[in-house]
């Protein structure tokens, strides 16, 4: 017994799914959720194609491109890999290839939206081993450990490119600014490689006059060669919040390692 696609079109996907009668309460659970993956794989399937050109020629960037055909593509959904054909474009001299599907779709290496959010959600709070254990006991949907890293690696990254390239507004505040503390730390890791980086973490934080805490800012680094780039971000966010509560105390925050404090001594008053 399967589950199948009945019909479809703009409105809605009509699937046929079967049942099982007899067996544990647990085996029917399984059973049912294995049947409801098999739904997602194929209204995922479904929903992916709206994405897809009809294969006439497009224009990308101003250069005029031509479909190379339908070829064969597996997608990875929280439901389990989704195999379709979709549109693949290319100019007449050759060179890079272009997918519009992939483009308008969001899709993140071979993972759908959804489930690249899935993966980095679950990847914060344990390793890749954790995660795909959770996907398999928890969603019946087997994961490899490569696919996992892969995901999370590349969603780390786009995280990381917005955090470097945003302002982040401070909130209006409903008591004074009496001051501003800006604190940092770090730590060295220990990397596949086997080489010594150092991890950053900051924060920028407002206080009343009574010393309750008003709002927090918070920035973070990966591992790096040197901080130069944490201190740029830490030091820019200063600089704004400075701005915005200039007559505020600036005070900093931080352990004993002297090259905090070299950093801290040209910003602040205490």
């Amino acid at each position: 017994m399967e589950t199948r696609l009945v019909s479809e079109n703009d409105d809605f996907i009509t699937l046929r799914i079967p049942k099982k009668a007899g067996g544990t309460m647990l085996e029917s659970e399984n059973f049912i959720q294995s049947l409801l993956n098999e739904a997602g794989v194929l209204a995922t399937a479904a929903t992916l194609k709206r994405f897809d050109t009809n294969g006439q020629p497009i224009v990308v960037n101003g250069v005029k491109m031509t479909s190379m055909g339908l070829t064969n593509k597996i997608y990875q959904s929280p439901y389990g890999p989704v195999a379709i054909k979709r549109h693949i474009y290319q100019t007449s001299a050759g060179g890079a290839i272009h997918c519009p599907l992939e483009k308008d779709a969001r899709i993140i290496i071979t993972s759908t939206p959804k489930f690249a959010k899935m993966v980095a959600s679950k990847f914060s709070g344990r390793d890749a081993r954790g995660v795909a254990r959770d996907f398999s006991e928890d969603h019946g949907r087997p994961v490899s450990l490569c696919l996992i890293q892969n995901i999370a690696d590349m969603v780390g990254s786009f995280s990381q490119t917005a955090d470097e390239s945003w302002d982040y507004s401070i909130p209006e505040q409903k008591m004074p600014v009496k001051t501003i503390s800006m604190g940092l730390d770090g730590t060295c890791m220990l990397m596949v490689e086997g080489q010594w980086r150092q991890a950053m973490v900051g924060t920028i934080a407002l206080y009343d006059r009574l010393g309750e805490r008003l709002h927090t800012t918070y920035i973070g680094a990966p591992p790096e060669f040197g901080r130069e780039t944490f201190l740029k971000r830490l030091e820019k966010a200063f600089q704004a919040t400075r701005i915005r509560y200039p007559r505020a105390l600036k005070m900093g925050l931080a352990d004993g390692a002297p090259s905090n404090w070299e950093f801290l001594e040209k910003h602040t008053d205490t």
